[in-house]
């Protein structure tokens, strides 16, 4: 972190002087277009060389830092010996020749990591001790780049000079570390409970009216993307945006998207789609938020919980004015007598908790995040000017209260993780986050910007891809059986924002249709006996009908979001692999927890690079074994197995009934074709797959196909079946 931060003083100038994109290095670095083109100062060329030279250097570095680490440390950790032992010594010369009754000192000096201004914590690197380990330390926060000035610091050039910042304002922005205090023993709730911490110590720390939110495979593509996010918040009636939600865009996926990672429906279709209701749900990574709508109050304008007058009430709710108990209020200096928001200060602390500063900083967040007031009035706006005020100074009191709300006990007795911030007790705390917002009647809208605003990555591996999967599929039965479904929702939400998202508590529960889909084409193949008794004119209608009404949706999504037609069929052939394989096991899981408690624990989802360094998608031809794949490899086997058997069958019978077999041939082959970006991961890069595949497809085939032989050859009397 403090390399980044002394690298930071050379790249954020430069980049700010010639108007580099992406701010990224490694990206920037590394693209293949020509980075000269477009520049028109003569200086560029010289001093692109010197940063990216100090930039490899910067990595060389970094990657040194724990064997840097550990030879300091243990050079220290000798001297601290040495020290012991010269102290032991002394002690016994004293205690023969004075009899001195002291305590006796330690032989042994503790180990300790070193840092190089002298610096240490106990522990070494590989053998931490107690209290100071991974998951059991206290509270951290390290001010590594001191907040900015508020006036603007020009750089100096001048001839002789690598860098040439002269006219180039050189601040940059507050740099903090933070870690919030962990114990043993103690629920930390993931990554809920780490954003509320940072929420908490950057209010006490900085208190910007507006959160950006980015995971940690995530950065920022196109620095403009902040003012266009800031825009809708800034608008007229951008007081009533809770958030502004980002798409999202993956860099090192395979050309061909196998595993559909990168989820183009979902981003270009459904929630730009939902832009035009309440706005699209928050995804858990490039959202901007406001803080005063991740801290629980309701927007300025309300829905009228009152009984409907109108058809479209429940489309489009009735507005009222803001009642002063539901807002935080704006400084006093700053409020209108007629409309004075005062609010129970006893409330908020048990909401926020015991800090003075915190409590203090939510009114003068929700001030200073307000747009400009349109007239001479204030209440729905700051006048112009109020923001130019200096920032007061950062002190040792702010930087020990910070510490003080991201330990432990903080949350204990407060509204955190349940009526403020994330909130906790779900996988997928970020859909239930934007749930809660739009309950409140809270507006959040969708930014497309080109370039991309953020870009990350994502596991291109077959099991990865799954256990990602897994874990949204998990989330979403955890929400359709909480309190957070969408059908106990106040009347607030809006009819159709209320339809999508109990979509998102229900699709894992297609699984069940979608594999009785994909059982129907061998059973009818086995049987001899097509899924209806005969083709009937009126049967081939409806069939039709709904072959075309599925047609027409599809080319209507595809021209309407300007998404390829390779990637709608990729998001459909992963559809039916997530829905036979992770999204049933989803199911599973949430029917479990509700009967018998038990709790679900999720794998973190790995995106890292297989072993051949040389090739990007090394990872994707990995194969890594899961229990996730038996049921689709099952299908596999029974579909294949029962075409061939069906054929032989018509083949040698006397009377061959073909049109059974085209009809149950058809469908077995469209559900192999949705299943082919499967087969394909389990082949691997050289076509090898594991005979852990084959044993486990070939013992649940022979069941499924002894089960029905035996049901087939049975006499059933009463309710119950003999073996012939």
């Amino acid at each position: 972190m403090a390399e980044a931060a002394s690298f930071a003083k050379i790249w954020v100038p430069f980049c700010r002087k010639h108007k580099v994109e992406p701010r990224n290095p490694e990206s920037y670095f590394g693209l293949k277009k020509d980075p000269y083109k477009g520049k028109v100062r003569h200086d560029f060329v010289r001093e692109r060389r010197y940063v990216k030279r100090g930039y490899e250097e910067f990595k060389v570095r970094v990657n040194a830092l724990p064997h840097s680490i550990r030879r300091r440390s243990d050079a220290f950790n000798s001297k601290e010996e040495v020290k012991a032992l010269e102290k032991w010594k002394n002690w016994k010369v004293k205690v023969e020749e004075d009899q001195v009754k002291e305590p006796r000192p330690a032989i042994v000096a503790p180990k300790a990591t070193w840092m190089s201004d002298g610096t240490h914590w106990p522990g070494t690197w590989t053998v931490p001790c107690q209290n100071h380990s991974r998951s059991d330390h206290a509270s951290i926060i390290q001010v590594l780049l001191d907040p900015p000035a508020d006036e603007p610091v020009k750089g100096i050039g001048g001839e002789g000079r690598a860098l040439d910042f002269e006219g180039i304002d050189i601040r940059l922005p507050m740099f903090v570390y933070v870690s919030r205090e962990k114990r043993p023993g103690y629920d930390h709730n993931k990554k809920a409970g780490a954003m509320n911490a940072l929420v908490r110590a950057s209010a006490i720390m900085s208190n910007g009216p507006f959160i950006l939110n980015l995971d940690c495979d995530h950065y920022v593509y196109n620095s403009i993307a902040f003012r266009d996010g800031i825009c809708f918040m800034m608008d007229q009636d951008g007081d009533r945006v809770c958030y502004v939600q980002f798409p999202q865009r993956f860099e090192g996926i395979d050309p061909s998207d196998r595993y559909a990672n990168k989820n183009t429906v979902f981003f270009d279709i459904n929630l730009r789609a939902l832009d035009g209701l309440q706005g699209p749900m928050y995804v858990g990574t490039g959202c901007l938020f406001r803080r005063t709508a991740l801290y629980g109050f309701d927007p300025p304008d309300v829905p009228v919980e009152t009984e409907p007058s109108g058809c479209c009430c429940c489309c489009f709710p009735q507005l009222k004015k803001r009642t002063p108990a539901n807002v935080a209020s704006e400084p006093a200096y700053y409020v209108d007598v007629e409309e004075d928001d005062q609010f129970d200060v006893n409330l908020i602390r048990k909401q926020f908790g015991s800090s003075s500063m915190l409590v203090s900083s939510v009114k003068v967040a929700e001030f200073q995040g307000k747009p400009l007031a349109m007239g001479h009035s204030s209440v729905r706006g700051r006048p112009p000017g109020s923001l130019t005020c200096g920032r007061e100074p950062l002190d040792a009191a702010a930087v020990s209260e910070g510490v003080n709300v991201i330990s432990c006990w903080y949350e204990d007795k407060t509204e955190w993780g349940i009526s403020v911030g994330w909130v906790y007790g779900s996988v997928t705390e970020d859909v239930v986050t934007g749930f809660r917002m739009h309950e409140k009647g809270w507006r959040s809208f969708y930014c497309v910007t080109e370039p991309d605003a953020f870009r990350g990555s994502a596991p291109i591996n077959l099991t990865d891809r799954l256990h990602q999967v897994l874990r949204w599929a998990t989330g979403s039965v955890e929400i359709f059986f909480s309190r957070n479904n969408a059908i106990l929702a106040g009347r607030k939400l809006m009819f159709l924002q209320r339809i999508s998202y109990l979509n998102v508590g229900i699709y894992p529960f297609t699984s069940i249709f979608i594999l009785t889909y994909c059982f129907l084409p061998p059973l009818s193949l086995f049987s001899g006996q097509f899924v209806v008794d005969s083709l009937e004119p009126a049967f081939l209608v409806y069939l039709l009908t709904i072959s075309l009404s599925l047609c027409g949706l599809a080319v209507l999504e595809v021209k309407w979001s300007g998404i390829s037609l390779e990637e709608w069929w990729r998001n459909e052939q992963f559809w039916l692999i997530g829905g036979t394989s992770a999204h049933l096991v989803a199911v599973l899981q949430g029917i479990l927890k509700v009967i018998a408690g038990i709790e679900i624990s999720f794998t973190l989802t790995s995106k890292s690079s297989g072993d051949d360094e040389d090739d990007e998608f090394a990872d994707l031809y990995l194969f890594k074994w899961t229990s996730l794949m038996i049921l689709p490899l099952t299908i596999i086997i029974l579909n294949i197995v029962a075409i061939l058997f069906a054929f032989c069958r018509t083949v040698f019978s006397d009377h061959p009934q073909w049109s059974n077999l085209v009809g149950g041939t058809f469908f077995a082959v469209w559900v192999l074709v949705h299943m082919y970006p499967f087969a394909k991961g389990l082949m691997g890069r050289r076509g090898r797959t594991p005979t852990i595949v084959y044993v486990w497809s070939g013992l649940i085939a022979i069941c499924f196909s002894l089960l029905y032989v035996t049901i087939k050859n049975s006499e059933l009397n009463g309710g119950s079946f003999q073996l012939a």
